[in-house]
């Protein structure tokens, strides 16, 4: 498919695009030039769960490894008071520390090195219908072509959107969730380069399954045939997908579609024969339809036959999500 190919193709060239450049720091401001000696990771603001490594010159006892508690503090021995770290850079780190030094009379004039060992405070995780699904920690300047690329690039059976979940704070001061849909067509093509989001750590990227359509009853190949790429999906697009009819077919047919409660399915009959002679318009699917051709006889399958067939219950329709444009 035209999409798939572009979609390796624009991954490709950000593999190769990153591959040429450096780490890339995420502030301008004092402390943001450089990275860090000990684990030559960029330099960031501290956040929860972070290890950062404190060196204090001359103090052994009070050098070492320490890990941010989830609420942002690091303790120190011989200084009462936990000491906030989460939102500070390293350079203002050291500066409090040694401040918390010389306030609990711990030393008078230390010389405190403040350095990034792990980050975890920033993980961005690819899910879904990637072909490495996976989370990193989003250092330096990262997009969502980015996080695609690391995953490898989407399946074949990937859907229309992509829906990315960001984690922000409420009025309330209580951590609340918002979704943006993205097109996959758009992100690729670059038509919007506003699609291409600048992830800044705690988003889920899901790459949903494309829609599918069920085609039943007498044709030469029945099974679930994938609406992707946004494109339109009709009955007779339906029915070359599953190799034309097979013999002794009942010139009419009958779309099952889940209803606006989503709790069941409501029948659509269609005049087949008059559609393959051009008599009559085409039908448009949506995702999820179940198209059932029964034969001439007249015999007529009930829904819940026609449904155990595929493998797709009513529980199982009212979760498919709809791509179909």
């Amino acid at each position: 498919m035209k999409i798939m190919a572009l979609v390796g193709l624009t991954f490709a060239a950000a593999v190769a695009a990153s591959a040429q450049q450096g780490p890339v720091p995420l502030h301008d401001g004092a402390g943001a030039t450089t990275l860090s000696e000990v684990s030559n990771l960029p330099v960031a603001k501290i956040g929860n769960d972070d290890l950062i490594g404190v060196t204090v010159y001359d103090a052994p006892e009070l050098t070492r490894t320490i890990r941010v508690s989830p609420e942002g503090d690091i303790r120190l021995p011989m200084v009462s008071q936990p000491i906030h770290a989460a939102g500070l850079y390293p350079e203002d780190l050291e500066k409090v520390i040694a401040a918390a030094l010389v306030s609990d009379q711990v030393l008078v004039d230390p010389v405190v090195t403040v350095s990034i060992v792990e980050y975890r405070s920033r993980p961005i995780t690819v899910v879904g219908e990637v072909r490495t699904p996976l989370t990193f920690q989003a250092m330096g300047n990262v997009t969502l072509l980015d996080a695609i690329s690391r995953a490898q690039g989407l399946t074949e059976n990937a859907g229309s959107e992509i829906l990315v979940s960001h984690q922000t704070q409420g009025a309330d001061g209580k951590p609340t969730t918002f979704v943006q849909r993205i097109s996959v067509r758009g992100l690729i093509d670059g038509s919007n380069p506003s699609l291409d989001l600048a992830l800044q750590g705690g988003e889920v990227i899901r790459v949903p399954e494309a829609g599918r359509i069920y085609v039943v009853g007498n044709v030469k190949k029945p099974g679930a045939f994938y609406v992707t790429d946004g494109s339109e999906s009709s009955v007779l697009k339906a029915l070359s997908l599953s190799e034309g009819l097979d013999s002794f077919s009942s010139h009419s047919a009958y779309i099952y579609r889940l209803d606006d409660s989503g709790k069941g399915r409501k029948e659509i009959p269609i005049e087949l024969k008059k559609i393959m002679n051009r008599k009559s318009p085409d039908v448009a699917l949506e995702a999820g339809d179940i198209l059932y051709i029964p034969s001439a006889s007249g015999a007529k399958a009930s829904l819940k036959v026609l449904e155990e067939s595929i493998g797709v219950g009513t529980a199982l329709s009212t979760a498919l999500i709809i791509y179909a444009h």
